[in-house]
C-alpha cells in the first residue's frame, strides 16, 4: 500500500513537473515515482526505502517558476540540483528539509534575496548559487559542515559576514558581485564600521550608526535595481534592432536596389555596404581572384574560396529571392535563389568573438581548407564592420532530421530503408574522422562541436555532407559553451567544454536516433516532445526487449541486415559510454562501420524483423556496454 507521505511526495513531483513543463519530464515522470526494492524509473530521482532522497535535473533546458514551498514534502531529501537551466524564481523554502547536504542552483535566473531558511540546514556541505541574479545581503552562514560555497556572479550587496564558515572560503566564492565588500574580498567597505565595536555608554549613537548602515544597504540595492532595469531595456532595444536587421536582410536579397533606397531613409538599418563599395565589388570580384582574395582585408568584399566555380557575384546575391531556413547556434540561414544559377545558403553570423579582420579571415581560410566528400565546403564569405556572412552550396534533399521524421504515418512518406541509413552512418563517420585528423590548425581545436541530425545534409545525389563544423573558433566562448553541444555528454554537463570525445558521444546519439526513428529530447524543435534516447535504449537492452529499439520502417528479415543493425547499435552504445576514455576514436568507428554489410536490395513486401536474431545477439551487445545509465 502507498503511504500518505509517499503519495504527498508524488503529488509534489507532479506539481513540479507541471510548473516546469519540460518534454523529457512530461514523458518520463509517469507511474510510481519510488519503489522499495528497485531504483526509481523517474529521470533525475533517487529513492531510499520508498522515499525521495535526491532530485538532480541538470542542464536539460528547464524553464518556468518553482513554488516557494515546492519541497516541503521531501523531508528525507539530501541532494537537490537544478544546475545549468533557465529557471526564473526566488530561492525556495528549505525549512522542512533538515537532511539536505548538497544544493546546486547555479546557472539559472534566480532573483531576490537568499532565503534565510538555508541557515537551518545543519548538515549542509555544499551550496552553489553562482551565475544567477540574486540581490541583497549574504545571510550569516556558520555551519561547520560547509565545505563548498559559491555565490559569485550575482548582484549581492553589503559586507561579507565575518562568520568562521564564510571566512574560510576564498574571494573567488564572492567574485563579480559589485556591491559586496569586506574580507575575503579585496574591496574595503566605504562606510564607517567603528560604531559596531566602539566601547561606550552611548546606545543612541550605536543605534544611529546601525540605521545609517541599513539605509546605505537599502539605497545601494535600489540603485542596483534601477541599473538592472535600464540594462534590461537596453537588451530589449538591441533585440528589436537585431530583429529589424534580419527582416532587412530578406528584403535586401529580394531587391538589391531597395536596399540602397532604405539606407538613405534609415541610416541605422543599413545591411551590407554603401553604393560605391557595391559597385567596386561587382567590378573586382571574380573566381580567378578567389585564392589571392582570401587574405584581402579590404572592407566589405565578397571573398570566394579557391577551387570552387560559383558562377555568381555579389550583385547576383543582392538580387536573389530569399527563403528563411531557420535559426542555428551561430546565426540565421537563408536559401538564396538566383536566376539561372544554383541556389546557395547564406548564413548570417552572430554572437562572434571580438576578432580583427585579419583574425576572422585567417579562421575562415582554415575552415575553407577542410575538403572532403562528406564535408560541406565553404564557397565564399563576406566581412564588414556590421555584417559577416558565410556562403555554402544548398543541399537539395534537406537534412537528416527532416528525412527521418517528416510525414511519418502519411501516404506521402518515402520509406527510409536500412541501406540508406547505413550510408548516412558511414558518411557522417568519415566526415568526423577527417575533421578529427585535420582540425589541429583551428584556434579552438574543436573539430565540430555541434553534430546533430539537422546539421547532416543530403545532396541531390544522396551524398551525405556534414555542415556547421569549425564554428566554435568564431563564436564567443560563453555562447559556445552554452549552445554549441546539442547531445550533451556527461563530461560536458560538468565542465561545459567540447572535445573530440564529446563529438564521438554526439555521433553515438545520432546513430541511436537513426536506428530508432525517435526524436531526441535534446534536439526536438519547439513544441515537439522528444525522448531521452540513450536512457531508453539502455533500458531496452537491460530489460531484453531489444527488438523494439529498431525503427519498423527499416527492419527486414534478412539475416545480414539484422546483424548489421545490431552491430551498428553496439557501435552507437560504445560511443555513448559515460567514460570519455572508453569511447572509440573516429578512425576505429569508420573501420567498424565500413565492415557492416548493406543488403543489395530491400524487399518492401517483407519487413518483419527476425526477433530471434536479437535474442541471440544482444547478449554480446549488452556485455560490452557500460553506457549511460542516467
Amino acid at each position: 500500500s502507498v503511504k500518505p507521505q509517499d503519495n504527498a511526495e508524488r503529488e509534489a513531483l507532479l506539481s513540479l513537473k507541471a510548473s516546469l513543463n519540460n518534454p523529457l519530464l512530461n514523458n518520463n515522470w509517469t507511474g510510481s515515482h519510488c519503489s522499495i526494492n528497485e531504483p526509481s524509473r523517474w529521470f533525475g530521482i533517487q529513492c531510499l526505502n520508498g522515499r525521495v532522497i535526491s532530485i538532480v535535473l541538470e542542464n536539460i533546458g528547464l524553464t518556468g517558476k518553482i513554488s516557494e514551498n515546492a519541497f516541503i514534502r521531501f523531508t528525507g531529501l539530501s541532494v537537490l540540483s537544478f544546475k545549468g537551466n533557465s529557471i526564473s524564481t526566488k530561492i525556495m523554502n528549505f525549512s522542512s528539509n533538515p537532511k539536505l547536504t548538497r544544493i546546486d542552483l547555479s546557472g539559472n535566473i534566480l532573483y531576490r534575496e537568499i532565503s534565510s531558511s538555508l541557515l537551518s540546514l545543519t548538515v549542509l556541505e555544499s551550496l552553489q548559487l553562482q551565475d544567477n541574479g540574486l540581490t541583497g545581503p549574504i545571510p550569516e552562514f556558520n555551519q561547520s559542515t560547509l565545505k563548498s560555497f559559491n555565490l559569485s556572479n550575482n548582484n549581492l550587496t553589503g559586507p561579507i559576514p565575518g562568520t568562521r564558515a564564510i571566512q574560510s572560503f576564498t574571494a573567488d566564492s564572492f567574485s563579480n558581485n559589485p556591491g559586496l565588500c569586506g574580507p575575503p574580498s579585496s574591496i574595503t567597505c566605504s562606510y564607517d564600521l567603528k560604531s559596531d565595536t566602539a566601547q561606550g555608554p552611548d546606545d543612541d549613537h550605536d543605534k544611529k550608526s546601525n540605521n545609517d548602515k541599513n539605509s546605505f544597504q537599502r539605497n545601494f540595492s535600489q540603485y542596483l535595481l534601477i541599473f538592472d532595469i535600464i540594462g534590461l531595456l537596453i537588451i530589449i532595444l538591441l533585440f528589436i534592432a537585431y530583429y529589424k536587421k534580419v527582416r532587412k536582410l530578406k528584403t535586401m536579397m529580394k531587391d538589391g536596389q531597395d536596399t540602397e533606397r532604405s539606407r538613405e531613409h534609415d541610416q541605422e538599418e543599413k545591411i551590407l555596404i554603401e553604393e560605391e563599395e557595391e559597385e567596386e565589388r561587382n567590378r573586382s570580384v571574380s573566381s580567378s581572384q578567389a585564392v589571392a582574395g582570401g587574405h584581402d582585408q579590404e572592407r566589405g568584399k565578397l571573398i570566394f574560396m579557391g577551387g570552387h566555380e560559383v558562377g555568381f557575384e555579389m550583385g547576383d546575391l543582392l538580387k536573389a529571392s530569399a527563403e528563411g531556413l531557420g535559426k542555428g547556434i551561430s546565426g540565421n540561414s537563408y536559401k538564396a535563389m538566383m536566376d539561372g544559377k544554383p541556389a546557395v545558403v547564406v548564413k548570417r553570423l552572430r554572437d562572434l568573438k571580438p576578432l580583427s579582420s585579419e583574425e576572422f579571415t585567417r579562421q575562415l581560410m582554415m575552415i575553407s581548407n577542410l575538403k572532403h566528400p562528406n564535408v560541406l565546403p565553404l564557397l565564399a564569405y563576406y566581412h564588414s564592420k556590421d555584417e559577416k556572412l558565410l556562403i555554402f552550396r544548398y543541399a537539395e534533399k534537406g537534412n537528416l532530421f527532416n528525412r527521418l521524421h517528416d510525414d511519418r504515418g502519411s501516404r506521402n512518406r518515402i520509406p527510409f530503408r536500412w541501406s540508406s541509413r547505413l550510408s548516412v552512418a558511414r558518411g557522417v563517420a568519415r566526415a568526423l574522422e577527417y575533421l578529427h585528423l585535420n582540425s589541429t590548425s583551428l584556434a579552438s581545436a574543436v573539430p565540430h562541436g555541434n553534430l546533430k541530425c539537422s546539421n547532416v545534409l543530403l545532396t541531390e545525389n544522396d551524398i551525405v555532407v556534414v555542415s556547421d563544423y569549425g564554428l566554435a573558433s568564431l563564436v564567443a566562448l560563453p555562447i559556445a559553451s552554452q549552445r554549441m553541444v546539442s547531445y550533451k555528454s556527461p563530461e560536458y554537463q560538468i565542465a561545459k567544454r567540447v572535445s573530440k570525445k564529446s563529438d564521438v558521444w554526439s555521433y553515438g546519439c545520432l546513430l541511436l536516433e537513426l536506428l530508432t526513428g525517435k526524436i531526441s529530447a535534446y534536439t526536438a524543435p519547439p513544441g515537439v516532445n522528444g525522448v531521452d534516447i540513450c536512457s531508453w535504449v539502455h533500458r531496452a537492452v537491460r530489460e531484453e526487449w531489444t527488438a523494439e529499439i529498431f525503427d519498423g520502417e527499416m527492419s527486414v528479415s534478412r539475416t545480414v541486415a539484422a546483424h548489421g543493425m545490431l552491430r551498428l547499435l553496439q557501435i552507437a552504445m560504445r560511443c555513448c559510454d559515460k567514460s570519455p576514455e572508453k569511447r572509440p576514436e573516429m578512425t576505429e568507428v569508420v573501420r567498424e562501420v565500413d565492415n557492416i554489410r548493406a543488403i543489395e536490395s530491400e524487399d518492401e513486401d517483407d519487413l518483419s524483423f527476425d526477433r530471434s536474431l536479437t535474442d541471440d545477439s544482444m547478449s554480446t551487445v549488452a556485455s560490452g556496454i557500460v553506457g549511460d545509465e542516467r
